[in-house]
């Protein structure tokens, strides 16, 4: 049974009503810590960012070759259009 509204936190109430986020507090490992913030200096965005995907691939029950094949297709894709149109088409034109 979920707690009464006078229960939560005004925070995490405005939270609900309002965003899609919410902030949490948790430990990570140093060096799992280092991968993200290596990974995300490399592509030039930021960790965060980079853990939130990761986490809602594991939620969504992705592997690493699923994320992967998708790449792959996705880059076929580009490759393929390239060939038939004779140029590099902007990211998201199909």
């Amino acid at each position: 049974m979920p707690s009464p509204v006078s229960e939560i936190s005004v925070l995490a109430q405005l939270q609900a009503e309002h965003g899609r986020k919410s902030r949490i507090t948790m430990r990570v490992d140093n060096d799992t810590l280092a991968i993200f913030k290596a990974r995300a200096e490399m592509s030039g965005g930021n960790y965060q960012t980079l853990m939130i995907e990761a986490l809602r691939q594991f939620a969504q029950g992705l592997t690493l070759a699923d994320v992967v094949r998708e790449t792959i297709r996705k880059e076929l894709h580009q490759v393929r259009m390239t060939a038939i149109f004779g140029r590099q088409l902007t990211k998201g034109t199909r």
